[in-house]
């Protein structure tokens, strides 16, 4: 009895770790939903009415992605286009910075969980580019708000795939 007790529990333990090395996270980047343009002084614009309209889109494009954590920029219009998707899923919106993309501390906040991350038409691809860890993907046109990046790591590898959600 001793040795099968033995033998499920080294069992168990190779399989917790089994499953601690296999741990999968998912990255989902946007970009802010249309802003307010009336004023080019206007560094933090909020979003207007069609930019609402994008942001509840989002909440209902990831009604079913278990997101663990919702990460915007401290900016009126990315904080709002994440707002509706955070009140979905009974989470407060992070700050991240955005000068400071895909650190040690951000690494290790996120290892396993599923994230969203708000940016804007610079600092998406470029936040995306860094955990691919090369330059795959360029500035976001201007006039497009529809881009959805994912990436998924696991293993020590990373798949990822753009989108576009009209």
């Amino acid at each position: 009895m001793k040795k099968i007790l033995f033998f499920l529990f080294v069992l168990i333990y190779s399989l917790n770790i089994q499953a601690q090395e296999n741990e999968v996270t998912t990255y989902y980047f946007i970009r802010h939903a249309e802003k307010v343009r009336k004023h080019k002084s206007d560094k933090n614009p909020k979003l207007k009415k069609k930019g609402n309209k994008r942001a509840k889109n989002w909440s209902i494009v990831f009604d079913n992605i278990p997101f663990d954590i919702i990460y915007s920029t401290n900016y009126k219009r990315t904080i709002q286009t994440a707002t509706p998707t955070a009140e979905s899923k009974d989470l407060e919106v992070q700050f991240y910075n955005p000068r400071e993309l895909y650190n040690s501390k951000f690494k290790e906040d996120t290892k396993g969980k599923t994230v969203l991350i708000v940016g804007h038409s610079n600092t998406t691809p470029q936040f995306v580019n860094k955990v691919l860890g090369s330059k795959k993907y360029v500035d976001i046109e201007d006039n497009n708000n529809s881009n959805l990046y994912v990436l998924t790591i696991s293993n020590n590898s990373i798949s990822d795939i753009l989108l576009k959600i009209d």
